[in-house]
C-alpha cells in the first residue's frame, strides 16, 4: 500500500504499480467471475474484466439488455447465461442487479452461493440495509466490494482511453483468508485508477448522500435556481443556458478537474475570482444544513427505506418515467438539447 497525504490526512491506497495486473490475473486464474446483471455496471465491469484476460460470463433475464449482451460479444450458452445459471457456474458472483432486483431475486441466487464462493458488489446498500433488504449472506462465503467512483460508461470509457476510473474497495466477510488479494485483484482487473479502503455502510451512506448531494439532486437544484433567476429577469433562454450550464461543463469543469478549483479560479477574470470568493461562504453556509440534514436521513435508514418503498410499488417504473420526462421536457434542459446540437463539433 502506498502511503497519500491527503491535505494533512494520510491514507493508504493500492495503485497500479504496486499491485500490476499480471499480479491480479495470478490470484484469480481459477476463478470464473459471473457478472450477475448488465444494465449500469454490469457491461464496464464484464467487458474490462475481458478485455484484461479473465475468466468471466454474463447473467441476464432475455430482452433488450439481453441483446445489447449479445452485441457486445457475449455468446449464449457459452458466455451469456440465465441469472440462475450464471450463479451457479461462477465462484466468483457478482450481484449488480439494480438495488430492487437485488431484493426481488435474492431467494433465487442464494441457493447458488455454496461453500468457498465469493460474492461480490459494487454497492453497499444491500449489504448495509440487510434488516430491510433481506440479503444475508451465508457465513461460509467471502463477500467483498469494488465500488467505483462513477458510471459504468465512465469506466468502460476511461478504460479503453488507457485511464482509470478510481474505485473504494471493503471486506464485509472474509470466510477464506484470502477475501483481501481477491478484492484488490478485482479492483485492478476492473480497471480502477487507484483503489481506497471503506466499509459497506461507509459507501453505501457517502453515495447515497452524494447522489442526493452535490452529484445529481444539489447540483440540478442549483443549477435550475440560478436558470430561474436569469429568465425571470429577462435574460433569454440561451443566455441563462449557457452562463449557467454551458460554461459549467465545458468550460470551467475540465478545468478544476485537471488541476482543482484553485488553478480554475486562477484562470478566470480578476472579477470573476473577487466573486467567486466573497459568495462561496454564503452558498457554504446555507447549504451547509440541508447537507448535514440529508446525511443523518442516509445514516438513518431513511432515504434506503424511501428507495425500498418506492420500487416495491406496482407501476415503479412508469411513474419514475413520467418524472423524469418532466425534468427532460423543462425549458431548461430542452434548451440543452439546442445547445448541445449548435456546439462545433456538431456542425
Amino acid at each position: 500500500m502506498a502511503k497519500m497525504n491527503f491535505g494533512g490526512v494520510i491514507e493508504e491506497v493500492m495503485t497500479r504499480e504496486e499491485f500490476p495486473l499480471e499480479k491480479a490475473r495470478e490470484v484469480l486464474k481459477n476463478e470464473t467471475i459471473a457478472v450477475l446483471g448488465y444494465g449500469v455496471q454490469g457491461p464496464g465491469q464484464a467487458c474490462n474484466l475481458r478485455d484484461n484476460g479473465f475468466n468471466v460470463i454474463v447473467g441476464q433475464r432475455e430482452g433488450k439488455t439481453y441483446e445489447k449482451a449479445v452485441a457486445d460479444g457475449w455468446v449464449p450458452g457459452e458466455t451469456l447465461f440465465s441469472l440462475e445459471e450464471a450463479a451457479e457456474r461462477g465462484t466468483i458472483v457478482c450481484l449488480l442487479l439494480s438495488d430492487a432486483a437485488q431484493m426481488q431475486l435474492w431467494p433465487t441466487i442464494k441457493p447458488h452461493l455454496t461453500p468457498g464462493k465469493t460474492l461480490y458488489f459494487s454497492h453497499g446498500f444491500a449489504i448495509t440495509w440487510n434488516d430491510r433488504t433481506g440479503v444475508v449472506p451465508p457465513n461460509d462465503i467471502d463477500v467483498i466490494m469494488v465500488a467505483p467512483k462513477g458510471s459504468g460508461t465512465s469506466l468502460r470509457t476511461m478504460f479503453l482511453e488507457g485511464r482509470g476510473l478510481n474505485s473504494s474497495y471493503a471486506i464485509y466477510q472474509d470466510a477464506s483468508g484470502k477475501a483481501l488479494e481477491k478484492v484488490l485483484a478485482f479492483g485492478i482487473g476492473i480497471g480502477s485508477g487507484y483503489l481506497f479502503e471503506t466499509t459497506f455502510q461507509r459507501e453505501a451512506t457517502s453515495d447515497l448522500t452524494g447522489e442526493r448531494g452535490s452529484l445529481m439532486g444539489a447540483i440540478q437544484g442549483l443549477l435550475l435556481a440560478q436558470y430561474e433567476v436569469l429568465r425571470e429577469n429577462g435574460h433569454t433562454p440561451s443566455e441563462a443556458f449557457n452562463e449557467t450550464v454551458e460554461e459549467l461543463t465545458q468550460s470551467l469543469m475540465p478545468l478544476f478537474a485537471a488541476k482543482g478549483m484553485d488553478w480554475m479560479y486562477a484562470n478566470c477574470s480578476t472579477t470573476a475570482q473577487r466573486g467567486a470568493l466573497d459568495w462561496f461562504p454564503r452558498f457554504h453556509d446555507a447549504i451547509k444544513p440541508v447537507v448535514e440534514e440529508l446525511y443523518a436521513s442516509v445514516k438513518a435508514g431513511h432515504e434506503a427505506q424511501i428507495s425500498i418503498d418506492s420500487n416495491s410499488k406496482p407501476g415503479y417504473r412508469e411513474g419514475l418515467e413520467k418524472e423524469l420526462a418532466a425534468l427532460r421536457e423543462s425549458e431548461m434542459w430542452r434548451t440543452a438539447a439546442v445547445v448541445r446540437q449548435l456546439r462545433p463539433e456538431n456542425n
